[in-house]
Order: C-alpha cells, then sequence, then structure tokens
C-alpha cells in the first residue's frame, strides 16, 4: 500500500490534537486531588480486576487502597465509597449533588423508559413520583391494610409445610413462593384474569437476570454494537415487549371493569390494590401520570418487594439454624408471646417479638439484600478530603462497613444481642447502618418489606423446629453468597420441618 503524500501532515495534526486535548485537560484542574486508584489497562481500565461477587471486589480494594477508590470501568470513572463517615458526607452533606443514578440500558428499557422511582434520573418527576409512593402507595395505612393478604399467604404457608410431614423442604423456595403471592396479590388484586399469571414470575425473574447483566454500551459506547451482535439488545426488547403485553392487559381490564362498576357503592380506599389506586390516581386529571409511570412502579414493587424481603428471611433462618442457641432463644421468645390461644403468629404479636426484631437488624447488617448503592454526581464536591468531579459514577459498598470491626464488636459474628437497648437503627440516619439507603433515595418501601419480612420468620420460628437432613450438623451449612442483583446464598435451604404442636402435625 502506498503512502499518500497528505497522510503525513493529517496524522501529524491529530497528533497535536491529541497533544493538545491532553494538556488543557492537565491544565483544568492542577490541583484536584482524586482518591488513589488500583493500576489500570489502557481501554478497559480496572473491567480485568473484578470479580463475580463485586461487592467482596470493592471490600478487598477498600483494604488495600482505602474507603475511596477511584476505578475506571472501560470510559467510566467510578467513585468507591467503603465507610460510613464518607457516605454521610454523600447522602447527607450532598445529597441533592449525589441524586442521580447510573443510567444503564437495560434498566431504562425494562423499567419503561425510566419512568419509576428505582432507576430514574433525579428530576420532578421522579419527586411527584415519589411523593406519590410515600404517602397513597406505602404509607403506614396502606401497607396496614394489606395484612389480611400477608396472613391469609403465610397461614398457607405453613399448611404446606406441615403437608410434608417430616419430609425435607426446600425452605428457599418455599419463602420465594410466599414472597410472590403477597406481593403479587398486593399490587394486582384478586380480581384480575388469571390467565395473565402464567410465567409472569419467571417473566420478572428473567428481567432481574438481565437488569445485572453487563452491557458493552454502558462502558464502552464506541462497542455498542456488540450487544447487538451478542443478542443482548434483542433480549431486553423481547422481554420489555413481554413486560409492556402483561402491564397493559390487566391495565385495560381494570379500567374497563371499573367502568361497569357502581362507584356509588364502590369498595373501600383500604382494600384497593397497588394498581387499583395508580389506576385511580392517573384518572384525577393527571396528565403527568402516564401508563408508563403506572408500568414503572407496579415492576418496582415486584423488583423491590420479592426478592429483597425473601432473601432477608433466607439468610435470618440459616443464621439461626448454623447457631442452634440463638434459634432456640428466638423460638422461645416467639412462642411465649403467642401461648396457648392460638395456633398461629398474628401481626399484633409482633410488637411484643424484640429479640425478633434484633434477629431482623442483625441479618440486614451481616447480609443487606442489595449490598452496593449507585448514584451519579452531577456537580463537584469534597468528600474525605478528595476532590470528586461531575458525571462521576459512585458505587456505596455499605457491606463493607455494616461489617467494619471499628464500628461493631465482633462484626463478623452473627450476634443479634448487639442491637438490644441499641439506638442505632436502619432508617437512614445512622450512617453505619443502613441497609435500605439514605436521603432522597432511601427505600419507600421499608415499613412494607418489614412487615412481610417479620410475620413470615416469626411463623416459620412458632410453628416448626427445624433439623438438617440425613442428621448433619449445622456446622455444615453452606453460608457462601451467590452472585445476582440481590446477594442471595449460594444453596437453598434444605430442611426437615418438626411441627411444634399437633395442631401443625
Amino acid at each position: 500500500m502506498l503512502f499518500h503524500p497528505i497522510m503525513l501532515p493529517l496524522l501529524t495534526l491529530l497528533f497535536s490534537y491529541v497533544i493538545f486535548c491532553i494538556l488543557r485537560k492537565l491544565r483544568s484542574n492542577p490541583k484536584l486531588k482524586l482518591p488513589p486508584s488500583p493500576p489500570r489497562i489502557p481501554i478497559i481500565g480496572n473491567f480485568h480486576q473484578i470479580t463475580p461477587l463485586f461487592h467482596q471486589f470493592l471490600h478487598q480494594m477498600s483494604l488495600k487502597y482505602g474507603p475511596l477508590v477511584l476505578f475506571k470501568f472501560g470510559s467510566k470513572p467510578t467513585l468507591v465509597v467503603s465507610s460510613a463517615e464518607a457516605t454521610s458526607d454523600i447522602l447527607k452533606t450532598h445529597d441533592i449533588i449525589f441524586a442521580d443514578r447510573f443510567p444503564a440500558k437495560a434498566f431504562k428499557i425494562l423499567f419503561f423508559g425510566g419512568n419509576d422511582i428505582i432507576m430514574s434520573p433525579y428530576n420532578e418527576q421522579w419527586k411527584q413520583l415519589r411523593k406519590f409512593c410515600v404517602v397513597e402507595l406505602l404509607s403506614p395505612k396502606r401497607v396496614n391494610s394489606f395484612k389480611h393478604i400477608r396472613e391469609e399467604e403465610v397461614d398457607k404457608m405453613i399448611q404446606n409445610i406441615a403437608r410434608e410431614r417430616g419430609g425435607v423442604v426446600n425452605l428457599t423456595e418455599t419463602v420465594f413462593t410466599v414472597l410472590n403471592a403477597i406481593v403479587f396479590r398486593c399490587s394486582l388484586g384478586d380480581n384480575f384474569n388469571k390467565e395473565y399469571t402464567d410465567g409472569f414470575i419467571e417473566l420478572i425473574e428473567k428481567a432481574n437476570s438481565l437488569a445485572g447483566a453487563f452491557s458493552f454500551g454502558d462502558f464502552f459506547p464506541w462497542l455498542q454494537w456488540l450487544d447487538i451482535v451478542s443478542g443482548f439488545d434483542a433480549k431486553l426488547r423481547n422481554a420489555a415487549k413481554e413486560l409492556n403485553i402483561f402491564f397493559d392487559q390487566i391495565i385495560d381490564d381494570s379500567i374497563r371493569i371499573s367502568s361497569q362498576v357502581d362507584h356509588s357503592h364502590h369498595d373501600k380506599d383500604e382494600k384497593k390494590s397497588f394498581k387499583e389506586i395508580l389506576i385511580s390516581h392517573a384518572g384525577k386529571n393527571n396528565s403527568s401520570f402516564t401508563r408508563e409511570c403506572m408500568k414503572g412502579l407496579i415492576m418496582d414493587m415486584f423488583v423491590g418487594g420479592i426478592d429483597t424481603s425473601a432473601t432477608v428471611v433466607d439468610w435470618a433462618m440459616a443464621e439461626l439454624i448454623k447457631n442452634p442457641k440463638l434459634m432456640k432463644k428466638a423460638q422461645e421468645e416467639v412462642r411465649r408471646v403467642v401461648g396457648n390461644k392460638t395456633n398461629k403468629v398474628e401481626e399484633h404479636h409482633i410488637n411484643q417479638m424484640d429479640y425478633l426484631k434484633c434477629i431482623v437488624k442483625e441479618t440486614l447488617r451481616m447480609h443487606p439484600p442489595i449490598p452496593t448503592y449507585s448514584r451519579r454526581s452531577s456537580g463537584s464536591a469534597k468528600i474525605g478530603g478528595c476532590d470528586i468531579p461531575p458525571n462521576m459514577e459512585v458505587f456505596i459498598n455499605v457491606w463493607t462497613f455494616q461489617r467494619d470491626p471499628k464500628l461493631w464488636d465482633e462484626a463478623e459474628e452473627f450476634r443479634p444481642e448487639r442491637f438490644i437497648n441499641n439506638p442505632i437503627d436502619f432508617k437512614g440516619q445512622d450512617f453505619q447502618f443502613i441497609p435500605f439507603g439514605s436521603g432522597r433515595r432511601g427505600c419507600p418501601g421499608m415499613s412494607f418489606g418489614l412487615a412481610v419480612v417479620e410475620l413470615v420468620l416469626a411463623n416459620l420460628l412458632f410453628a416448626f423446629d427445624w433439623e438438617l437432613p440425613g442428621g448433619a450438623s449445622s456446622e455444615e451449612l453452606d453460608m457462601d453468597e451467590k452472585a445476582g442483583f440481590t446477594i442471595m446464598r449460594r444453596t437453598p435451604i434444605q430442611v426437615v420441618p418438626v411441627p411444634f404442636c399437633a395442631t401443625f402435625s
């Protein structure tokens, strides 16, 4: 191939331009103090270092480089925060600057263009949706209105376990099944065409899997064509299409049924499902509350309400099975509070179960279902003595500082007693313990999730004693984690339920 004479000046001009851009960038921030960074490889940055359990990889990096570490994942500069103090700076002092999230392609497609509150950008629409969720969808009054659903589904769970009559039960699967049923009924109600439910839970699971998958376009914009070649974009579009069909059908059916109802004698408002509340709100001359918003919020209920709550119950039962003395103490409290007047735990019993609440707190401390929270800086900020520029992706690794030995005695030990008469709580003000997040992006469904977790856990402890199959020792129970959108245990809990009294025999 002959070298064209014009090539030399063009290459010289291109080289000069690159040098100029580099020098301009260096001069623009001559005194910028950035967090420490591990060595990186050109173009891919630190991608080669990532391990499947992302939060544990970030934890190991924090032990080596400190509570603030600057990574480069592809073209994305990313700050990882692993201390309660720096987290307080971000979620309290500079909360408005870090109110946005990383706009991943999968979430934008699967969550109906960002018309939800989990992943949408911080803007006026998000504020309205958040306010609506707090005041209407997830208020204490509304959460209490679903009490009968929680108690009915938990009763069914206990009856199904009792029918096994001493056989081996997959407790992990059982817990996920009851959470699916509770969230489904609370979100969509009981009066919907049940033919739509076939395969819906599998579709949600597929969407969760895609949401946590790697996208070239998110980190290497010039390689986004690989998402097409690999089939990732097609999978996203197909899943989004199926979700749209499902939600459109149930919304259309609900609107049609509503138009045929005599509203002078309509059901009381407290009996409405999330779907019915959304449709009613949209109909009150609220043009900004679109159908896409309704779909996004219902999707939030499934994604945020099933896996996270089920994971907490699963970890709590695993820790208690592994620690028989703690299991016995928990069961003694639950059975003492319930007494002999009934054969089940009802929600009014829960407030008398202080140790049970400590177990839930300790589980959330050691096993936060979502161990890292994402943010994005919209402006400059000073965090932990370092300069954080705009458009920086941020991961807050709560898993690390909720196990920090400087903040917690025997941090790696499961000790519910640490929360007895302890003012530290998980409501977002004690930054060493924020499993539900904090600030503007704190989880609005905390009370809904806790109500389910406490009732399911209390009934499992009340109705049965639990043994491992074949007389296996509790020390043999696998407690390793599995990578995913929520951090579950690697293997399901296989146990033999022993009925506590004749009622469950």
